[in-house]
């Protein structure tokens, strides 16, 4: 079996630690063994390290890649800013000079950047080692007629010179979409697809402003695709579409009940047969109808072992 290095960051352990038994759950069962990096810290996010100081950001990023190297991995991790911070650390240390300095900090910690483990997103193990045959042969239930509104991320995205194994085109981002579709759903287009959700940064410093956003994005895929759900691979976007639906409603700036909002894993989890109390337990928005609509007897393809 295929290893990788699981590197979890803060969000999803933290806040929603049924998308990490997700993970757990599906990958060994597709052929991948992920292996958990042992004293990792945060990675760290945009607004820390990399805001005030370029080589302090790349030995506390560095740091993080050397236990993949020390045991002959490449890294995955299921959040966006992580694939990001971590993808842009490898980048910055191309550079010669900031490379000699980070490793002459982490020789400190008896630890060297070597460079030789590559940085991928869960979504993009899935989509280009796993595959969709292999995704649709794994599959419990069928998830044909329900309708899914997906959401990528920025941070999967863009800059696209350094996110190597990211979109062939990061404007009309399809890697998601593919990877819902061998669910056997369907995939509606919608025309603020890549626009942000409005987390991060700008709901931590402006948060009426990010709920503006979230909220035309939100209207978007209502009007334009009426989706039974709203499926991510960026745990904070997640966490946006889960907590500020709500939020919305209760101020009467939309109409309409919250649409449950998954991760991806959570869905391919569901979609093979898994617990929902283990793979899909924590939310605002209650998913319960749409998790029973999914592991239906009328959907059933197979029984797995």
């Amino acid at each position: 079996m295929e290893k990788i290095g699981l590197y979890l960051g803060c969000n999803i352990p933290l806040k929603a630690p049924d998308i990490e038994q997700s993970f757990r759950k599906i990958f060994p069962a597709l052929g991948i063994e992920p292996v958990d990096l042992q004293g990792a810290s945060c990675c760290p996010a945009w607004g820390t390290a990399p805001s005030f100081d370029l080589n302090t950001w790349c030995v506390l990023s560095c740091r993080n890649i050397t236990l993949a190297e020390d045991l002959g991995v490449d890294i995955m991790t299921g959040c966006n800013s992580c694939f990001g911070i971590l993808s842009e650390a490898k980048h910055f240390m191309k550079d010669r000079d900031r490379r000699k300095a980070v490793n002459a900090q982490l020789a400190t910690i008896n630890r060297r950047f070597k460079g030789t483990s590559d940085i991928y997103h869960v979504a993009h193990v899935l989509h280009r080692q796993v595959g969709a045959e292999k995704i649709r042969e794994s599959l419990k239930y069928s998830l044909e007629g329900l309708k899914i509104a997906v959401q990528t991320g920025c941070h999967a995205l863009w800059p696209t010179d350094v996110y190597k194994v990211s979109e062939t085109n990061p404007y009309h981002p399809a890697i998601l979409r593919e990877l819902c579709e061998a669910t056997g759903a369907t995939v509606p287009h919608y025309s603020r697809l890549e626009g942000c959700c409005g987390m991060g940064g700008m709901r931590s410093t402006d948060p009426e402003k990010a709920l503006k956003l979230f909220r035309e994005k939100l209207l978007s895929i209502k009007e334009e695709t009426q989706a039974d759900m709203i499926v991510t691979t960026c745990s904070s976007c997640f966490l946006q579409f889960d907590m500020s639906q709500p939020i919305l409603k209760e101020r009467g700036l939309i109409d309409f009940d919250p649409i449950p909002t998954f991760y991806y894993t959570q869905v391919l989890a569901l979609a093979m047969g898994f617990d929902p109390t283990q793979v899909a337990a924590i939310s605002q928005i209650d998913r319960s109808a749409v998790i029973g609509e999914m592991q239906s007897e009328k959907r059933l393809i197979k029984e797995v072992a």
